[in-house]
């Protein structure tokens, strides 16, 4: 698929208290501008027109745009994050969503669901089961997906925030994917290039128009993308990995 446009959200001050399951520290707040600057720039190296919104204050985590819509081409669907602290998230999305898409879907409680649980493959969407993602959710988002010509299913997960801590999609038959998911039947059928255990956070990955963009300071992982001939650019997203953020929680793209 060839992407077009990202949307990302300034970093706000805030974001040294987001959600965190601990461990990492405090984000330093300047690096992490620096950074963002730096994922933007990688974004529009990929050829990408990227749109940058304003931070937003009241949402400490929202720079981790990825969580409040699925855009699956056709259509947009505004998600219903899991997390109390991110529920009014989705309203600040919502008119930007409708500059670029008609209809904008919805999904409604008692559904939760952030679109870090959802992984694009071609025109199937794995969903994971999660503490921010449930049931109710997951199916609201298949019956959805099957009205616009796609199809959805559900992975159950254990011990990962979100379905795409652990795994990226490629193309041609192929998944960047680690830890808990290396089990996971779902995947079976697919080329697998695995991310060894100490280099985990390396999974969260994005393809962008035939490029990887990876964060930066896992080597193994670098040598083997490179080493099956793919093109890569990394990016530190070392004050964003102290939230659980990733590469593609960062941005939407369409």
């Amino acid at each position: 698929m060839k992407f077009l446009t990202c949307i990302v959200r300034q970093p706000c001050p805030e974001m040294v208290g987001g959600l965190s399951s601990g461990g990492l520290g405090i984000p330093d707040y300047g690096l992490a501008l620096e950074q963002h600057k730096k994922y933007v720039e990688a974004l529009e190296e990929c050829g990408c027109k990227v749109i940058v919104l304003p931070a937003d204050p009241a949402y400490p985590d929202s720079v981790f745009v990825e969580d409040t819509a699925l855009l699956i081409g056709s259509a947009a669907i505004l998600t219903r994050p899991g997390a109390d602290s991110r529920k009014g998230e989705t309203a600040g999305m919502k008119p930007v969503l409708q500059n670029h898409f008609m209809p904008v879907e919805e999904i409604i409680l008692p559904g939760t669901l952030e679109a870090g649980d959802v992984l694009e493959v071609e025109s199937h969407y794995y969903i994971g089961i999660s503490e921010r993602t449930n049931n109710e959710g997951a199916e609201q988002l298949i019956r959805i997906l099957e009205k616009h010509g796609k199809t959805g299913s559900t992975v159950r997960l254990q011990k990962f925030l979100h379905l795409k801590t652990g795994v990226a999609w490629l193309g041609n038959n192929t998944l960047l994917l680690t830890g808990e998911l290396r089990q996971a039947l779902e995947f079976h059928n697919y080329e697998r290039i695995e991310v060894d255990d100490d280099e985990q956070y390396a999974a969260n990955s994005i393809m962008v128009n035939g490029t990887v963009i990876m964060p930066a300071g896992y080597p193994k992982t670098l040598n083997t993308l490179q080493d099956s001939g793919y093109k890569v650019l990394q990016v530190d997203t070392s004050e964003y990995r102290k939230l659980d953020g990733g590469l593609s929680c960062l941005s939407l793209r369409f």
